[in-house]
């Protein structure tokens, strides 16, 4: 089952879709409506699939006329691992790392599909990093690795959008991962059992204005969804609605000679094959803001 939240004429809307149909859902106020999937995601498989069912018997949802939101629109923690890919490692310079590289990510910084990516007033240094996330459905403390993934209830597409000039003004790069409408999520999360365990084996493709720019096979993952959910348990508790972002494959930006930054009137899409495509056009912050005044 693949879920979307979308907003129209205001208010926020939930629709579903079974494998290679169209979407049907449902808004806020109506009646049946089984909840956000912020808090869905917390009941697990069983929850979402009478969720599911709930929203196929609503009408159909034209998603080229709603605006999709992030699928969680506020998710508990967003924790990103960088360095995940080995040749993302050595074109940055860093050797193969033996522990994951974790950074967080604030959820005011998030967009869903469609929306912009905004290239900061103050930098031109606009990076693309295509990647999966795994979202928590049970949570948990000091998880198995051969449990984990009964811990994640579905999977979506992240665009780790990042401002490379602030990440490396410092030895940690929180500033830089995270400027206003830079981590572009969605379009749907997409349950589980539609995808094989792990999301292991699928295509990763990164393409700027049509060009592809980053392609890898998920299996290339250095730590896997199993292994980051048990490691990261290690140290905090998950918790349903938590989000991992599992990190990005080689070709970015920042390691071109000369450096390639999305720009004003780019279209950036991240593709995993069964997941989706993930597709957001480039906006200048400036210009926004003289258009504003």
């Amino acid at each position: 089952m693949r879920f979307v939240t979308f907003r129209r004429s205001g208010a926020q809307g939930l629709a579903a879709a079974e494998p290679g149909g169209e979407f049907h859902g449902l808004m806020a106020t109506a009646p049946g409506y089984p909840g956000a999937l912020d808090d869905l995601v917390a009941g697990g498989p069983e929850a979402l699939a009478s969720a599911g069912r709930a929203l196929l018997a609503g009408p159909a949802i034209d998603l080229a006329a709603v605006e999709l939101l992030p699928p969680l629109t506020r998710p508990g923690k967003i924790i990103c691992v960088g360095l995940n890919y080995a040749d993302h490692s050595a074109e940055s310079g860093f050797a193969v790392p033996s522990y994951p590289t974790i950074f967080a990510r604030f959820a005011s910084s998030l967009i869903g599909h469609g929306a912009p990516l905004l290239r900061p007033a103050v930098s031109d240094q606009l990076d693309f990093e295509g990647e999966f996330v795994a979202v928590i459905g049970r949570g948990g403390r000091h998880i198995a690795k051969d449990a984990a993934l009964d811990h994640v209830v579905g999977y979506s597409l992240f665009n780790d959008g990042s401002v490379r000039d602030f990440q490396m003004k410092a030895p940690q790069w929180t500033v830089g991962k995270n400027f206003d409408g830079t981590g572009a999520f969605g379009p749907a999360l997409v349950t589980a059992d539609e995808l094989p365990p792990g999301c292991r084996g699928l295509r990763i493709e990164t393409r700027l204005n049509g060009q592809v720019v980053q392609s890898a096979s998920t299996d290339d993952l250095i730590f896997d969804v199993a292994t980051l959910v048990s490691t990261l348990s290690e140290a905090f508790t998950l918790s349903p609605g938590d989000i991992i972002v599992t990190g990005t494959p080689a070709g970015v930006g920042l390691a071109r000679k000369p450096p390639l930054w999305m720009r004003p009137g780019d279209v950036c899409e991240v593709e995993v094959e069964r997941l989706g495509v993930l597709r957001n056009p480039i906006e200048d912050e400036a210009g926004r803001q003289r258009a504003a005044a």
